[in-house]
């Protein structure tokens, strides 16, 4: 778990039960789904650092070289198994094994060692993508790769500026599920809600519009506004929340992360930018835009993280329903359910 920019800490009690299985103690109640997940933002990962991050029960190592290149591999050096994120080092556009100082070069092959002759193997890399400061890595079924990308912002210059995790006992279907199921939003958070259109599916997309209220919002007050969310896979939703009374929009991405069985660190994160100066008098100044982009998104992103900490706890002790009998009113949730199934092998929803 971790915190940015004053917003609530995730507290909310984790217990000591193994991962959850699926009914009958089958084994998990869903794989990890193809598609692309969030293990990073851009800034935690500057020229020649090295990170390791845990994604589908396995350690990935992420590095950047002194060029910019981001690049993703698998964590153990094919000479003799040292960890490369435990000591690993970046020289030049090379990821160096800590334990005899073999090198890997772009395409994850060997091009040097203390010998002289570099071996002839190398280490997996994975498939990455760089979006609008965020790190992604791709999950295929039997290593396939990735069939589709990310969209992006217009302005590539857009990047969060506020930015808050927990770790849950769920799964990112489980999380993403929460968009579809709109009507949660009126009993459990207590948020006056209406779905203007149902999720439409494109691909490996789904798009939706809601109109809701919600409570006072430390720069502006009580607002109401219709917010269009764009899921891609079960890894990445962005929310957008126009507000042309202000000159205004908000970006809040919502990232779940299988880091093991019925394991998800889910990433929120925001940002604003100006669409219209105008309507905003003192924006002379870039240090005066930038110090008001940054309070709206932490605003937003404390009123989204303490709504998100009431879904906590039922996501932690949540049974997956594979089959679920849905009521009248939940046609999205059945839209969004056969939408999903597209991201597992065939058989495993």
């Amino acid at each position: 778990m971790t915190t940015e920019d004053d917003s609530p800490r995730a507290t909310a009690p984790r217990s000591a039960r193994p991962p959850r299985t699926a009914p009958g103690g089958d084994g998990p109640a869903l794989p990890t789904p193809s598609g692309w997940f969030c293990l990073a933002l851009s800034r935690e990962l500057r020229r020649g650092a090295v990170l390791t991050r845990r994604f589908a029960a396995e350690d990935v190592v992420l590095y950047r070289t002194r060029g910019g290149q981001v690049r993703a591999t698998r964590p153990y050096c094919p000479h003799m198994g040292a960890h490369l994120g435990f000591g690993g080092t970046v020289e030049g556009d090379t990821l160096v094994c800590p334990f005899h100082r073999f090198a890997f070069g772009a395409d994850g092959s060997c091009v040097s060692d203390p010998d002289g002759v570099p071996l002839r193997t190398r280490v997996e890399h994975l498939p990455v993508l760089e979006r609008n400061g965020f790190l992604h890595v791709w999950h295929g079924h039997d290593d396939a790769p990735p069939t589709w990308e990310l969209p992006a912002l217009p302005d590539a210059r857009v990047r969060p500026t506020a930015h808050w995790a927990v770790e849950v006992d769920t799964h990112p279907q489980e999380v993403m599920e929460n968009v579809a199921d709109y009507r949660h939003l009126g009993t459990l958070h207590r948020l006056t809600v209406r779905q203007v259109t149902p999720p439409t599916p494109d691909g490996p997309y789904l798009r939706t519009n809601l109109r809701s209220t919600a409570g006072r919002i430390p720069v502006f007050g009580g607002l109401s506004w219709e917010k269009s969310t764009l899921m891609a896979g079960l890894g990445w939703t962005l929310t957008q929340l126009e507000l042309p009374r202000f000159g205004m929009a908000v970006h809040l991405w919502g990232l779940p992360t299988p880091t093991g069985p019925w394991r998800t660190v889910l990433r929120v994160a925001a940002a604003c930018e100006i669409t219209d100066p105008g309507r905003v008098p003192g924006l002379n100044l870039p240090a005066a835009r930038a110090a008001l982009t940054r309070a709206v998104a932490r605003s937003t992103l404390r009123m989204t993280a303490r709504v998100i900490l009431q879904d906590v706890p039922i996501w932690n002790h949540k049974r997956y329903e594979p089959r679920p009998r849905l009521a009248a009113g939940d046609q999205s949730v059945g839209i969004y359910r056969h939408w999903a199934r597209q991201f597992y092998p065939t058989g495993a929803n």
